[in-house]
């Protein structure tokens, strides 16, 4: 059976163009966040210089990464909501060191806070990467249409303090939901002044959906070629991942560092699907799946 085939793009960022593709690429996830499910407090010290967070960016540049997502704030059921400020504090002194080391770096910012994206596209970052899909604050849509930045659009389902109690969903009606409600999202993008050649979309593999919800969308990633747009993938670390393994394996749930295997399986899944970028912790790992994944692609 032959794999989906990934259709190519230029994505407009704000002062460059990426080719999307022809290669998959990878972007690193660098968390400056106390609380975040993977590695919250790893690269976050209060009150110290980002000289963590600088240290891991480089690394996963060194390592292949291709685009750097920085957060601030974690969107994980339980986490602390901050201000714009707040996260701001956190995020801007590493986007500042990072891009006086690597002035050529491309850094994405992942936030839901119109106010953060703002200062941070000001400040050099190229990508807004809005985890909400421009639901969470009003002013996102026209922020990023005024910015004319890059736009990952990310599809949630609900929040997450509505994450634990939302109705289950038959695997028949992920995908059509997805689908609609992304299909929604970019009319809403459209129609504030964001350029569709600006525009990346994101299933958001565990965002509002339980465990073995997940798998269907991976299973059917080609029906979201229907789009018109590129694709990420962000299911680095993932619980639905490690609770797969549990069952399967009849193990305990692995800790979020322990999922690496399972992680690469299914970005190679995602990949052979048609995906066009990974959002990942492990950067050369992720570089060399997907290296391999390409190569089986090019010869479909």
């Amino acid at each position: 059976m032959p794999f989906a085939t990934r259709p190519t793009y230029d994505w407009r960022l704000r002062t460059r163009s990426l080719a999307l593709g022809r290669r998959t690429l990878i972007m690193g996830i660098l968390n400056i966040t106390p609380d975040s499910f993977s590695d919250g407090g790893h690269f976050y010290t209060p009150g110290q210089s980002p000289h963590r967070a600088l240290e891991h960016a480089l690394q996963m540049l060194d390592e292949g990464a291709d685009i750097l997502d920085l957060g601030g704030e974690s969107t994980r059921p339980g986490a602390t909501p901050l201000t714009p400020d707040e996260e701001q504090a956190r995020i801007l002194p590493a986007l500042e060191a990072i891009l006086r080391e690597r002035p050529s770096a491309i850094v994405s910012i992942d936030t839901f806070h119109a106010a953060t994206a703002r200062r941070a596209i000001e400040a050099g970052a190229e990508i807004v990467n809005d985890v909400s899909g421009l639901l969470w604050d009003v002013e996102m849509s026209s922020i990023c249409a005024h910015l004319a930045c890059g736009t990952i659009l990310m599809h949630t389902r609900g929040t997450p303090a509505e994450w634990p109690t939302l109705p289950p969903l038959t695997p028949e009606e992920i995908a059509p939901l997805v689908l609609r409600d992304l299909e929604a999202v970019i009319a809403t993008a459209k129609s504030a002044g964001i350029l569709l050649e600006r525009i990346v979309i994101d299933p958001g593999l565990g965002f509002g959906k339980r465990l073995d919800e997940n798998y269907p969308l991976l299973a059917h990633l080609e029906a979201f070629q229907r789009l018109g747009l590129p694709i990420l993938i962000g299911l680095s670390r993932k619980s639905f991942l490690g609770e797969t393994i549990a069952r399967t394996l009849h193990r305990e749930v692995p800790p979020a560092s322990e999922r690496l295997h399972a992680t690469t399986a299914a970005n190679v899944a995602a990949i052979l699907g048609g995906a066009h970028i990974l959002r990942v912790h492990d950067v050369r790992s992720a570089a060399e799946a997907a290296a391999i994944a390409d190569a089986i692609l090019n010869k479909n």
